[in-house]
């Protein structure tokens, strides 16, 4: 199936008539077509029968789809072996800064995605119609991909002329192997809620390549399971493992959107205890519906617009409160728990419950009462967990092993579907959680794990470079970070206003970039990074670099508990004395009034080791590590305690800047 709504050469552009182009348009259109677009699309074909007469041999598509975004280029023309990438602002008289950004974010997104844009120079071309004249500024990054082009309706032939002779392009550019090329797409959680949200499928949003374990077989895997215990009259539990970044929060929405249907009783949610995930994603799904809808007869207030997103992502805890107010089945029959190996112990739970709610002697774990709420339905039901291997960052989570023990205890007339890497370390701690599991119980579907990171796409070894790296495998590390190093940048600096510039310079359009470190590296406080001034986490990851209160103004700074889940495209890890680099393994601090103190606890130890697993593995194109110098003065910040990882880096191929 095309990606583009309507696509032609020039001379069977010019041919066909005005009307059998709308046609074709309105046609391909998935969705209700609003009165903006069509008049958009008829001026957009009046311009360009106009113009492009001056521009023979050219090829054009209308509405070229950008899967990872979920959204589609207004027009893109490939000519003498460049593609221009146009936006239209019909009725534009100025160039905003959100439209040029909208144009570069485009062609970044086909150089790094399509395949036959790999190695091709990609101009945008922002056409504000009725805007003043300006030469265009032709310059490219590295990459070539150049600098938006300012153009008005009678002028951007020019411009297009005047930037192909410049590149003077020589190898031929075939448009229908252009158009005809794999895609290869990896959205932001952000990206893939907002897609999801308005009616793609995770198909079409996701990598498509034989190479890469496909999120859709994934979801089939999950839908087969719900039809067959809906069939049977039964419940399940399943269990989606991953490496970091594979994508198990993207498939878990794709299965909540999915079966999010009241009217065939089978409600789905998607719930997450991770507090700054919940309030970016209801965030970003409400702001970009009350944009998607601005002007229209559909118009919605940003209040109306959070009342729909918070009943498809809830916080995970308003549910647990919900469920113990309330003793009857929930109206959901699926639900998707992200982050599962984060859910509460019987302790932590009967803590909380005491301190908190006013109820004592509560005898369930989170994970065990979590269950025990789908199992009030009389019929069937389905519980999701995405677990995440070596993610545990808190006190009190329970890790992998909870779940099966509380099956084991309350719940042996459930179904129990796993993935076959179920039972690795990373995931289990070393306990063999299938001990009181019949065969009859308990299913393996290999389909259920997701082993290769989709979040940092230009290599697809980081999370085994990270494992390496917080293993004390230097060789190891090295080796991997060789086959890295050209696609995925890794750098470590000394000073912080280096790293910040390093950040700077990498990011274009859209892209984000932040400043994370360790909620316990309180020795940072003389650089600038305040750990212990807390972010608003939707206005950090939302809001414009423009605003001093977001990631991009590298000011502000977040920790793993603000960004475990989310991502950036570059970020900066701020790296402190809690973990220090010792002969062959790791010391682990806590700083406690005016010193620091040696942590003993195994389970407090591997928190600390996992915060630093999270922020490693949090930027999807590349990050600095900002290693102080440290203070001789300062017995809180002394040199030793940050050159010997400092070192470690060097060793294991990182180069200094």
């Amino acid at each position: 199936m095309s990606r583009a709504y309507y696509s032609a050469s020039l001379e069977k552009y010019l041919n066909d008539s005005s009307d059998s182009i709308l046609g074709e348009l309105t046609r391909q259109h998935q969705f209700a077509l609003e009165d903006l677009q069509r008049n958009a699309w008829i001026s957009q074909i009046k311009i360009l029968k106009n113009e492009l007469t001056n521009l023979p041999g050219s090829y054009l598509a209308f509405e070229y789809a950008i899967p990872r975004m979920g959204k589609r280029v207004d027009v893109i023309i490939l000519y003498l072996g460049v593609v221009f990438v146009l936006e239209f602002k019909v009725g534009g008289k100025s160039y905003p800064n959100s439209a040029l950004e909208q144009g570069l974010d485009y062609s970044v997104d086909l150089k790094n995605f399509h395949e036959q844009s790999h190695y091709r120079a990609i101009v945008p071309i922002i056409i504000a119609t009725e805007a003043p004249s300006c030469e265009p500024l032709i310059k490219k990054y590295p990459d070539c991909v150049y600098f938006p082009i300012r153009s008005n309706e009678n002028n951007f032939v020019s411009h297009i002329k005047a930037v192909a002779n410049e590149i003077n392009e020589s190898n031929v550019l075939v448009p229908l192997e252009w158009l005809e090329s794999i895609y290869k797409p990896t959205p932001t959680i952000i990206e893939a809620a907002q897609a999801l949200y308005k009616g793609h499928s995770v198909k079409e949003i996701s990598r498509s390549d034989s190479g890469t374990i496909n999120l859709g077989a994934t979801s089939d895997t999950i839908s087969e399971i719900i039809n067959l215990s809906k069939l049977e009259h039964k419940k399940s539990i399943c269990f989606i493992t991953g490496v970091p970044g594979a994508g198990k929060t993207l498939a878990g929405l794709n299965i909540a959107n999915e079966r999010h249907n009241v009217d065939e009783g089978e409600h789905a949610v998607f719930l997450s205890g991770n507090g700054p995930l919940v309030e970016v994603l209801q965030e970003a799904l409400a702001r970009n519906e009350v944009l998607e809808k601005k002007g229209t007869d559909k118009k919605i207030t940003k209040i109306q617009a959070l009342t729909k997103t918070k009943a498809f992502i809830q916080n995970i805890h308003h549910f647990r409160d919900d469920a113990l107010q309330n003793e009857k089945p929930p109206i959901e029959r699926v639900a998707v728990f992200d982050e599962a190996q984060r859910a509460w112990t019987l302790e932590q739970t009967r803590s909380f419950m005491a301190r908190k709610k006013g109820i004592q002697g509560f005898d369930k774990s989170e994970p065990e009462f979590l269950i025990s709420v789908l199992d009030r339905h009389q019929d069937w039901a389905i519980v999701i967990c995405l677990i995440g291997g070596g993610q545990e960052i808190n006190t009190g989570e329970a890790g992998l092993p909870e779940w099966f023990s509380a099956i084991q205890k309350n719940f042996p007339h459930w179904d129990v579907y796993v993935s076959n890497k179920l039972t690795d370390q990373e995931y289990t701690n070393g306990e063999n959680i299938y001990s009181s599991l019949t065969d009859k119980q308990l299913t393996v579907k290999n389909e259920l794990h997701l082993s290769v990171s989709v979040r940092s796409y230009r290599s697809e070894k980081l999370a085994s470079f990270v494992k390496a790296f917080l293993d004390i495998k230097p060789d190891e590390a090295h080796s991997i970070y060789q086959q890295l190093k050209n696609d995925y940048p890794i750098a470590v600096t000394r000073d912080i206003d280096t790293a910040k510039h390093w950040l700077n310079s990498k990011a274009r359009g859209g892209e984000g970039l932040g400043l994370t470190a360790s909620s316990g590296a309180y020795r940072l406080k003389p650089y600038g990074i305040h750990i212990k001034s807390a972010i608003e986490p939707k206005t950090w990851f939302l809001n414009s670099r423009s605003d001093v209160r977001s990631a991009g103004f590298l000011e502000d700074v977040a920790t793993e508990f603000d960004i475990q889940g989310l991502e950036l495209d570059w970020t900066c890890i701020a790296w402190d004395a809690n973990l220090r680099k010792i002969d062959n393994g790791w010391e682990f601090k806590n700083f406690r009034g005016t010193e620091w103190q040696n942590i003993n606890d195994v389970i407090r130890r591997r928190y600390l080791l996992n915060a630093y697993r999270v922020l490693l593995t949090r930027a999807r194109q590349g990050m600095i590590i900002f290693i102080p110098d440290g203070d001789e003065s300062d017995r809180t910040r002394k040199p030793e305690f940050y050159n010997p990882v400092y070192e470690y880096f060097i060793q294991c191929g990182v180069q200094c800047i």
